[in-house]
């Protein structure tokens, strides 16, 4: 009997759940134990500089993905190699939008719990979420998710 895998990366947690998931306990840990960093003077106009980029980088990349007739959510299937636009210049846009958004919401919020969960978030993006999309894509795609990820950067 064919044992047939999934059309997704098998992603370990779905990107908005992981950065909601940190964004909650760190806000959570700043209600209990509040530690701020950053003067109050620059906190809000740099949080909501970063969180206006991070809102503006994802609308571009969902667009460039609506474009291309392929799925945004992670547990759907790949149906096209997006490479333009946006993903000319960073193969994970989306991703860069969520941590500018993240990292908005740590400054404007003061909260070094938040800063100091983004790496957490980062490496398990990198390792839980990434590559296996990585694995993915070469495998649903080949020779040109190759060359794409050997011309273009993962991050920016």
């Amino acid at each position: 009997m064919e044992t047939r895998q999934p059309d997704n990366p098998g992603v370990i947690i779905r990107p908005p759940r992981l950065f909601l998931g940190a964004l909650a306990l760190g806000l959570i840990l700043d209600y209990f134990k509040p530690a701020p960093w950053l003067p109050n003077t620059v906190q809000f106009p740099l949080g909501l500089a970063l969180i206006a980029g991070g809102i503006a980088l994802m609308g571009l990349a969902i667009g460039r993905f609506k474009a291309a007739g392929t799925n945004v959510p992670t547990p759907l299937p790949a149906t096209a190699l997006v490479e333009d636009g946006i993903y000319g210049h960073s193969r994970n846009p989306i991703y860069l939008a969520m941590t500018l958004i993240f990292g908005g919401i740590a400054v404007a919020a003061n909260s070094l719990w938040l800063l100091l969960l983004l790496p957490v978030v980062l490496a398990v993006m990198r390792y839980g979420v990434i590559a296996r999309e990585e694995r993915y894509l070469a495998g649903k795609f080949g020779e040109p998710y190759r060359a794409y990820k050997a011309r273009v950067r993962r991050w920016i």
